[in-house]
């Protein structure tokens, strides 16, 4: 569907603790937002997207007190770093919320009261334990070997007179709200886990401290202060004008997207619509719980100091690269997993040799070829690849992007964008437009060139959510700043028709859009094929790679039989085996899949290495490795010939 001016999109982050600056994971669900704001813009919504800092906590407190200032001007001060990353990140955000602001803590009173009369709030004691870095309370059954599960430290035991929230009496309605509206809790493995918690048996939960005064004051009781979740949850309604603007809270209330990291859906799929139910608000349409970003295969964590922040790639690569790199990688409702390596291969696989490449490839022939020049052409062929592929790529990213279609998987939406960006390498490869000129073929070089950049033009306006920077520079590098401002289309404009591009445009030199990274790996690489290249036959001896009848017995050959096998997301080459080697079941991860799709693979025979130590390979960890056999343009696997046992020895 397409928005009109009375069509609302509310969508939010979490707000994020100011003790320290925002890691890869933070710009992970930032980059996730915006890029959901900035398409449903495009569709003609009316937005406002919501971030903010979470300051009423005791770590903010402490954080202060070390540096001598009042937690107020602490949390102002990092409210200015924060905005600078998040500005470099071009977050395009439209309201930014302290929860320290007066009109906030003017709304947190109001809810509160609210629930209260509604006979939802007591005191009594709390008794339990307590994480400082997660500002949260735990049971027995939540610690992992008695530990805080996120920050693998010992939490504190509190006994302490505060204020309950009766969230026990809202299990119920929960669930019944769960099932009526499927969309509420995305992705589904998110929704099955709080349906599960519920059905458990919900508890009430604590709702105020009195051991520190920096929060909001209970305004029944100015010797207790908000608990800081309960006070941080309610920004969401705070942000749009509760307490203190009532229209602006009925225009974008209720909000249609809140997203969060899996970590914290509890606080949001449960306690805070039944926060909203006691006060007889409306419940948020979705709450999308997206996953981590681990940093080879550990979560990152500032209390754990392994840390990647935004600025060390930034200032680097600048900012579109890691937007593209985290949207990229893998679902957004799973995890995923942070290397250099694999940004680097990103960088340079996808961005350099796939996007630069075809807009460089492209000015350079319209320049060489015709002057800078490329018209329409006087017949327009729409039966084509590029034109199938563009005209289709409007559904496919509505399907992937946006929430009421199901799942947003943005590197679904990705891949869709960069089959057109293969579609239109492939054109020019098989027309050879360097041939054409040769050949004197000038209208023919102009019809491809036409094709290639009327595809460039609808790349250019589908990547203006992921990567807005590049997008405009690729615009005014095609010369299409000329015919309409990029910022200003909605994407309809050019989903519909192929022939849109019907004037003629003068491009530009394309400079070097992605760089390509030379990693100190690849140059010593290089420096070892030239050494190896100025040596003769005569001296590479072969005696030099020889092993002993002790070494090979050392490698477990078996055979084994492909039980399962699926896609790795977040990149082409790898395949997810589930293999049985006859006395046990493993998992491997093989960098085949350009070569055998799963379908292939599930019911054969292959060879392994059984006695492999295991590796981890995109997060995933691999118990072993299939052999095959390859040359420059083919793989293949290692079978057996005759029919022999699962898990028979290969000697």
């Amino acid at each position: 569907m397409t928005g009109n001016a009375k069509d609302k999109f509310y969508i939010t982050t979490a707000i994020d603790y100011v003790n320290s600056l925002p890691h890869i994971g933070t710009a992970y669900e930032k980059i996730g937002a915006d890029v959901v704001a900035r398409w449903m813009r495009m569709r003609g919504f009316d937005v406002h997207f919501q971030m903010g800092n979470d300051e009423h906590s005791i770590n903010v407190w402490k954080a202060a007190k070390e540096r001598s200032v009042t937690p107020k001007d602490y949390c102002n001060a990092m409210r200015t770093k924060f905005e600078e990353v998040w500005q470099k990140l071009e977050i395009s955000y439209d309201g930014f919320i302290q929860t320290s602001d007066p009109e906030h803590e003017k709304g947190v009173q109001k809810l509160f009261d609210a629930i209260m009369k509604n006979g939802d709030i007591y005191k009594s004691r709390y008794e339990g334990w307590y994480c400082e870095s997660c500002e949260a309370y735990f049971t027995d059954k939540d610690l992992a070997d008695g530990l805080c599960p996120n920050h693998k430290s010992k939490p504190k035991w509190l006994s302490e007179d505060n204020y309950f929230f009766a969230l026990s009496k809202y299990g119920d309605r929960l669930l019944e709200h769960i099932e009526k509206h499927p969309e509420f809790i995305l992705p589904e493995i998110r929704k099955n886990e709080i349906a599960s918690l519920i059905r458990e048996g919900l508890q009430d939960v604590s709702i105020s401290r009195s051991s520190f005064d920096w929060g909001v004051k209970l305004p029944n009781d100015p010797d207790h202060i908000v608990y800081v979740w309960f006070d941080a949850l309610i920004n969401y309604i705070t942000a749009v004008g509760y307490g203190f603007d009532e229209d602006k809270f009925h225009k974008w209330w209720p909000a249609d997207m809140h997203v969060i990291g899996k970590d914290i859906t509890r606080f949001h799929c449960v306690i805070w619509p039944a926060m909203l139910m006691s006060a007889g608000l409306a419940l948020p349409k979705t709450v999308f719980g997206h996953g981590f970003v681990y940093l080879r295969g550990e979560k990152m964590s500032k209390t754990l100091g392994n840390v990647v922040t935004p600025m060390d790639i930034i200032d680097k690569y600048g900012a579109d690269p890691l937007r593209y790199y985290l949207m990229r990688e893998g679902g957004f409702g799973r995890d995923g997993d942070f290397t250099w390596e694999h940004f680097i291969e990103r960088y340079n696989g996808d961005l350099a040799n796939g996007l630069g490449n075809l807009v460089s490839r492209t000015c350079g022939m319209a320049l060489k070829y015709q002057g800078g020049e490329i018209s329409p052409p006087e017949k327009i062929d729409y039966d084509t690849e590029l034109a199938a592929l563009s005209l289709g790529l409007a559904k496919k990213l509505s399907d992937f992007l946006e929430p009421g279609s199901g799942e947003v998987e943005f590197h679904q939406a990705l891949a869709a964008i960069w089959e057109i960006i293969a579609a239109a390498d492939r054109r020019v490869n098989v027309t050879k437009p360097w041939v054409m000129a040769k050949e004197g073929r000038a209208i023919e070089i102009n019809q491809v060139l036409w094709e290639l950049a009327s595809a460039i033009r609808t790349i250019c306006v589908a990547l203006l959510p992921f990567i807005p920077s590049t997008a405009k520079k690729i615009w005014c590098t095609m010369g299409l700043d000329s015919t309409s401002e990029l910022n200003d289309l909605a994407f309809g404009d050019i989903s519909k028709k192929w022939d849109v591009l019907d004037v003629a445009i003068k491009v530009n030199p394309a400079e070097g859009l992605f760089p390509r990274i030379e990693t100190k790996e690849k140059n010593e690489e290089k420096k070892t094929v030239q050494k190896q290249e100025n040596k003769t036959n005569k001296e590479i001896k072969m005696e030099d790679n020889l092993i002993d009848i002790t070494d090979f017995a050392k490698v477990d050959l078996r055979i084994a039989e492909v039980m399962e096998a699926e896609r790795v997301e977040g990149t082409d080459k790898l395949l997810r085996l589930q293999i049985n080697l006859g006395s046990e079941t493993r998992q491997i991860v093989a960098g085949i899949a350009q070569h055998y799709s799963p379908e292939a693979l599930k019911g054969k025979k292959v060879v392994v290495v059984a006695n492999l130590k295991p590796a981890k390979l995109r997060g995933i960890e691999s118990n072993g490795m299939l052999l095959a056999a390859s040359d420059d343009s083919k793989v293949s696997i290692v079978t057996p010939l005759e029919e022999v046992s699962i898990g028979s020895k290969v000697k």
